[in-house]
């Protein structure tokens, strides 16, 4: 006789197996929804939150355009220029007319620099008066005049024979007014690197629009944002990553409190201008200033528009022009055309 073969039955779940499978759901359930709130909080910060607050707070847009406040260099103290070489410079602080206080360092001739030892705030304002040309140097963005390469400039034109005043918040109509006024006859020119150069443009087409032509205006490395993105900014990635959110949340640079048309500014100018340009700049091509200096050529004359390019073997880039040297001699030359 076969025995017959039975189907194991199988065991029924028991209450601790039920408890560990219900356990285990809820765990992934949970995760995901973290993972899914985390997710989607940070779409909202980075598609919603960052735009608006950039769009609703001009102060804040300024600061991320020109990122002043960044102390870059670290642990440096702007109030001894001095710990720099600078040992013929003064820390000074000026109230613009919209009540901003402007950090600013005076750097006065080399010649100047035994007798500067110990000076106060009021005898480097009287050497203004001292018939020397005064230098107003605009620098680009991100971290203060204390950058070795701006240094650098101060140094080049105070071995010249010049004054030099650097500020770190660049209201520059202001601080040409407060110039102008101690100074005299002196010939007051502005230097502008980088995004200094809209600045500087920006400041001669509005104080000739109260009659005021200024000396003569040096653009190193000039930049034009008809051409180029603001070099470094934070969210610059932002508007080509997703096309179209523009429109919803315009650039911060479109606003008219960082508007540099550096361009259209060049057809109205009618002071001498010297453009400086290493051809292996990295972050503006040298053809967009030579597209600029030949506007502005066409706009005045090459007798009162110059271009100075670099050779790009020597590395200077986008910051090392003030090591060329040759400089000197150019500087010189332009300020004894003016």
């Amino acid at each position: 006789m076969r025995k017959r073969v039975g189907n194991k039955k199988e065991s029924p779940p028991t209450s601790r197996d039920i408890q560990g499978t219900v356990r285990v759901q809820g765990k992934q359930k949970t995760q995901s929804k973290q993972w899914l709130k985390k997710g989607l909080f940070s779409l909202f910060v980075i598609l919603i939150l960052v735009p608006f607050t950039l769009r609703m707070l001009p102060q804040l847009i300024q600061h991320l355009v020109y990122t002043h406040r960044i102390r870059v260099p670290f642990f440096v103290d702007l109030g001894q220029p001095a710990d720099l070489s600078l040992n013929h410079t003064i820390n000074m602080y000026l109230t613009s007319e919209e009540g901003i206080s402007l950090g600013i360092w005076h750097t006065v001739p080399e010649n100047l620099w035994k007798e500067a030892q110990g000076k106060d705030w009021p005898w480097y304002q009287s050497t203004l008066g001292n018939g020397s040309p005064v230098f107003i140097y605009l620098h680009g963005n991100t971290g203060t005049r204390a950058a070795p390469h701006r240094v650098g400039v101060s140094k080049v034109l105070s071995a010249l024979g010049y004054h030099v005043l650097v500020p770190d918040y660049r209201d520059a109509v202001s601080l040409y007014n407060w110039v102008k006024a101690r100074s005299g006859s002196s010939l007051v020119v502005i230097w502008g690197h980088s995004l200094g150069t809209g600045v500087a443009t920006n400041t001669a087409v509005n104080l000739m629009e109260q009659d005021v032509v200024l000396d003569g205006v040096i653009l190193e490395g000039a930049f034009n944002t008809a051409l180029e993105q603001i070099p470094f900014h934070p969210f610059t990635w932002y508007y080509w990553k997703f096309p179209g959110m523009g429109y919803i949340f315009p650039e911060p640079w479109a606003e008219n409190k960082v508007v540099f048309p550096t361009e259209e500014n060049l057809k109205k100018i009618r002071n001498p201008l010297l453009f400086l340009h290493s051809e292996d700049d990295h972050l503006v091509p040298v053809q967009h200033a030579q597209q600029m200096y030949e506007v502005a050529a066409r706009t005045q004359n090459t007798d009162r528009v110059k271009f100075v390019s670099f050779d790009g073997s020597l590395g200077y880039l986008h910051n090392g022009l003030y090591r060329d040297p040759h400089l000197p001699d150019i500087i010189k030359k332009f300020v004894s055309s003016l």
